[in-house]
């Protein structure tokens, strides 16, 4: 049996919408994030040496990291080849590119502006705040929001291409790739100029899959990870 070690407002909801996908028995045990520090609890140090989510075990087997989860969920129990383009394909090249690329460029400057956001709403002594803040906005806008919008505007350009990010139907890829975009969404991010993604995401969330992997996972709200 399939477990997922399940931390609230985190990566780990996406492993879940894929098990969903696939139609696999799991089960999930959960974990909560410290309410102060937001910080994994240290149970999950006993699942991975870093202790961070997301993580599942199947068997005797611990996988950590979402893209290497997806990668072996798809590989052992993707038995249909529904979420995987055929190897050797232009379609497989665009599913590596954009499985990789969701943790490999996309999430970075998502995850500061998060961090800086919270920096500018930490208490602190009432003389320096204005300094902290003035340092935050101007590190936001003159280079985190330059790649954030950067980002957007390849994934928007993208997606003219094809209806899903890999060709015109769902793969693994778009299952890593929804959280970033959702972290963009959350940050007010996904304004007029991307249509493209916006219907993107309304597809993802619309899909039965996805809906069930909400009902089992319970919160997500990706502004509650720091």
């Amino acid at each position: 049996m399939i477990t997922v070690h399940h931390l609230n407002n985190s990566r780990s909801q996406r492993v879940i919408w894929l098990l969903e996908e696939l139609g696999v028995d799991y089960e999930i045990k959960r974990y909560e994030r410290d309410p102060k520090t937001m910080l994994a609890p240290k149970a999950l140090l006993k699942i991975h040496p870093l202790g961070k989510s997301p993580v599942i075990t199947d068997g005797d087997i611990t996988v950590a990291e979402s893209g290497a989860i997806i990668e072996y969920l798809i590989d052992r129990y993707d038995i249909e080849h529904k979420l995987s383009p055929s190897p050797g394909t232009p379609t497989r090249l665009r599913y590596t590119y954009w499985l990789h690329f969701a943790e490999g460029s996309a999430i970075s400057p998502l995850l500061l502006k998060l961090v800086f956001n919270k920096v500018e709403k930490t208490p602190m002594l009432f003389f320096v705040k204005p300094i902290v803040r003035a340092i935050s906005k101007n590190i936001k806008a003159s280079f985190i929001d330059l790649q954030i919008y950067a980002q957007l505007n390849h994934v928007e350009s993208e997606l003219g291409k094809s209806t899903w990010l890999a060709g015109g139907r769902l793969t693994g890829a778009d299952i890593q790739m929804s959280f970033p975009l959702e972290a963009a969404e959350a940050l007010g991010m996904l304004d007029e100029n991307y249509p493209k993604i916006t219907a993107y995401l309304r597809r993802a969330h619309g899909r039965a899959g996805y809906k069930r992997a909400l009902e089992r996972g319970g919160e997500y709200n990706l502004l509650n990870l720091t």
